[in-house]
């Protein structure tokens, strides 16, 4: 009896020893995958050029505010028959044969405060008449000048409230997401981990079916037990055989998915190496909401809907009522035979319009344009009160699954060592011939089923953390 029993404990030891692993093969632990993922993953990558677009954006926005400075020129040449009028009234067809070239140098600013644009202007002009063989020149040293639409919708204003939260938001979305890539990396981890598990336990299984059949035909050839008993072994060595191949197809899948998924393109064979090491510090729900409210991009993006309903709002009132267009421009004038003569003893020049524009009879449409932008700022605040209180229960909620989570993780380890010694003592029981193979087979199935609700729940833990690190973003 005791050289059967030595056997079969050789023939365990052997199955737990026999995984070298090959020279073109990869073992990571879930940092490692997580690293590997936030660097090159289609999500990270996509994350990062987004996050670049948003920046580029912002730039964009703030140089709205900044003065610019143009150069620009339009010269044309003009040979035709115009119609000319006469000092007498009448037309007569002239032909025309003038070069006219221009340029011009301006520097504008835009006013936040009213909307409107300040710029400076200085320009100089030639035209050439071939016909009589003249030239002349007009020139602007200097000229300043507003315009402004006096009732009508400020985009500027409304822009500096708007922008910089977009550009926020960006940016906790980029660490949300890179939260949520973990995540997802976890996700695919633990599924590779619980492949390799299901694999182990297939080997191990066989091993200890092909053991216990040889042990079983021993005391088969001495009487000591059924056929029956021994056909059962043999029908369970074949359906361990069985599930080892499944498993072997199911950690293929599950590497290559993750293999996928962190943007490795060799055909390396991957195992992980989860960690069993969890945290034991208890997660504060009032602290958890407190860096949700800050950090994450939701309750930013809820106040940016409300900002660009008042917008909404904003506009179709000024476009409803009265509109009015104010330019002005002052500044310095001369013309000459020559460059000099331009610039000598310039003249002043001004130049002062208004434009207004009072719909009398639009039938309504104005007010119906108001009233459905003011309809959808109430619906926006409705749904965006309704979001935050749905955001911070969704935290609380989170919290308290995740902490409970965490003992969940120990009770399974607890459970798996404890699964496993009985495993233990009921294998030398039945070798000693003191237990049924009833009760071996429900050890057997106590110990896998304790495995694999281990690695559920290790996956289970690790979604939650970094679920709720992309709530809260704190590191």
């Amino acid at each position: 009896m005791r050289r059967w029993l030595v056997l079969f404990l050789l023939a365990t030891s052997v199955v737990h020893g026999a995984a070298a692993s090959p020279a073109d093969s990869l073992q990571l632990t879930l940092a490692e995958a997580i690293a590997l993922a936030q660097r090159q993953s289609s999500d990270a990558l996509a994350a990062r050029h987004t996050l670049e677009a948003a920046e580029w954006s912002y730039k964009n926005f703030r140089a709205n505010y900044l003065p610019s400075v143009t150069l620009s020129s339009s010269p044309s040449l003009n040979r035709q028959l115009n119609s000319i009028t006469q000092p007498d009234g009448t037309n007569v067809f002239v032909r025309q044969n003038q070069l006219c070239t221009d340029f011009s140098l301006n520097v504008s600013q835009n006013v936040a405060w009213t909307g409107g644009t300040l710029f400076l202007r200085h320009g100089l002009q030639r035209l050439d008449e071939f016909e009589q063989h003249t030239h002349g020149y007009s020139s602007v040293p200097f000229s300043i000048g507003y315009q402004q639409n006096l009732f009508g919708h400020n985009s500027l204003r409304w822009a500096r409230r708007t922008e910089p939260l977009r550009h926020s938001i960006a940016r906790k979305q980029y660490a949300e997401t890179m939260e949520l890539v973990a995540s997802r990396a976890s996700s695919y981890f633990f599924m590779l981990a619980a492949a390799q598990t299901n694999l182990d336990i297939a080997r191990q299984n066989f091993a200890v079916s092909d053991t216990l059949l040889s042990y079983a035909r021993r005391r088969y050839e001495r009487g000591s037990i059924t056929e029956n008993e021994m056909l059962q072994l043999e029908v369970g060595k074949l359906t361990e055989e069985t599930n080892r191949l499944n498993a072997e197809a199911e950690v293929e899948d599950a590497m290559q998915m993750l293999r996928s998924y962190l943007g490795i393109k060799d055909e390396v064979a991957l195992s992980v190496v989860p960690d069993t090491l969890i945290s034991e510090e208890v997660t504060d729900a009032d602290e958890a909401l407190t860096l949700a409210l800050q950090n994450n991009p939701d309750p930013e993006q809820l106040r940016l809907n409300v900002v660009e309903s008042e917008g909404a709002l904003s506009s179709a009132k000024a476009n409803r009522g009265l509109k009015a267009d104010l330019y002005m421009q002052f500044g310095l004038s001369q013309k000459g035979a020559t460059v000099k003569d331009a610039y000598a003893h310039p003249l002043n020049q001004q130049y002062v319009s208004l434009s207004l524009s009072l719909p009398l009879l639009d039938w309504g449409r104005g007010r119906g344009q108001v009233q459905v932008a003011r309809s959808r700022l109430e619906l926006t605040r409705t749904q965006s009160e309704q979001a935050m209180q749905d955001f911070r229960l969704n935290v609380q909620k989170m919290v308290r699954q995740y902490n409970l989570q965490a003992y969940r993780v120990k009770i399974a380890h607890r459970t798996r060592e404890t699964a496993l010694r009985r495993y233990e003592v009921a294998r030398w029981l039945y070798l000693q011939g003191r237990s049924s193979l009833l009760e071996l087979n429900a050890s057997i199935s106590e110990k896998d089923n304790a495995q694999r609700a281990f690695i559920s729940a290790l996956q289970t833990y690790w979604s939650l953390h970094y679920g709720l690190r992309s709530l809260t973003l704190k590191k």
